[in-house]
């Protein structure tokens, strides 16, 4: 018996990286999985995105683990495509308890960018992480109050969402402003929600060993920010989390022990926030 056997997630990013781990593992603890990714590139994003292939790849995983899984290709930033998508799993499964808002870009740059690329960067970094996060709250919220049953909704925010840090290029003030602002969107909610015993919070990872952190654009970034590599080190000797290190974090938020823990912000950073 799992701990959420009978339970039914929503994920958005599911293809690779922290959305497949939070898949995984869920699974593992007897929930079904409703998981999107875009399986397409961003022309502004300096690393590729997931494909197709890596989509199916967490189905056979999530199946492996024990879950069912419904998954499809739709993108955060289009809300009726996004809701179309979680509306056919709701069709399938019968019922949404959880929603990992965790689809997210960082299109960091360490160049001259002219004017059109830095407005270009701003406007998809926000697009992705800040209305997706809020397409996806607002797709899922009538199924979570009409289920009657509470739930939880995690989103996925940074240590950039908790200290100020990205430089002056478009996608580095994009990533702070939008992880910024899924806190606001995430504190907001869970006092709206909370009649309904619908739990929303917020977990902020440092880096992770995900594309997002480990590719040649986000490498100059960190190399080059204003008082250097060191300045941006964790305290706790370990330079990047594994996947499965925020997936714990998750994995309590959504369970019945977390079950009064609402409105919160939890930094799984290994004391980066702390320090800056």
């Amino acid at each position: 018996m799992g701990n959420l056997d009978g339970k039914v997630a929503f994920i958005t990013g599911v293809a690779r990286g922290q959305g497949r781990s939070h898949a995984v593992a869920l699974a593992g603890d007897g929930a079904d999985i409703i998981g999107v990714d875009i399986c397409a590139d961003i022309p502004s994003n300096g690393y590729p995105m997931a494909s197709r292939e890596e989509l199916d790849e967490t189905v056979a995983l999530v199946e492996a683990a024990g879950g069912k899984m419904v998954a499809a290709v739709a993108d955060v930033r289009d809300f009726h495509e996004l809701k179309a998508a979680l509306d056919a799993g709701v069709e399938r499964f019968r019922r949404l308890d959880i929603v990992l808002a965790n689809a997210g870009i960082a299109t960091m740059a360490f160049r001259e960018l002219t004017i059109e690329e830095d407005l270009e960067m701003w406007t998809d970094v926000l697009d992705v992480n800040l209305v997706g996060s809020f397409h996806t709250a607002k797709a899922a919220i009538p199924h979570l109050i009409e289920g009657g049953r509470g739930g939880s909704i995690v989103f996925t925010s940074s240590t950039a969402g908790l200290r100020g840090f990205g430089g002056l290029q478009g996608g580095g003030l994009g990533y702070a402003a939008s992880k910024h602002g899924i806190v606001g969107l995430m504190r907001t909610l869970a006092n709206a929600l909370a009649p309904h015993s619908i739990r929303v919070t917020t977990v902020h990872p440092t880096a992770v060993n995900t594309m997002m952190a480990v590719n040649p654009a986000m490498t100059a970034f960190l190399e080059n920010y204003p008082d250097g590599g060191p300045h941006l080190q964790n305290p706790m000797p370990v330079s990047l989390l594994e996947p499965q290190d925020i997936t714990a974090a998750i994995s309590y938020l959504v369970s019945d022990a977390a079950k009064y823990v609402t409105g919160v912000t939890l930094p799984v950073d290994a004391g980066f926030t702390n320090k800056l």
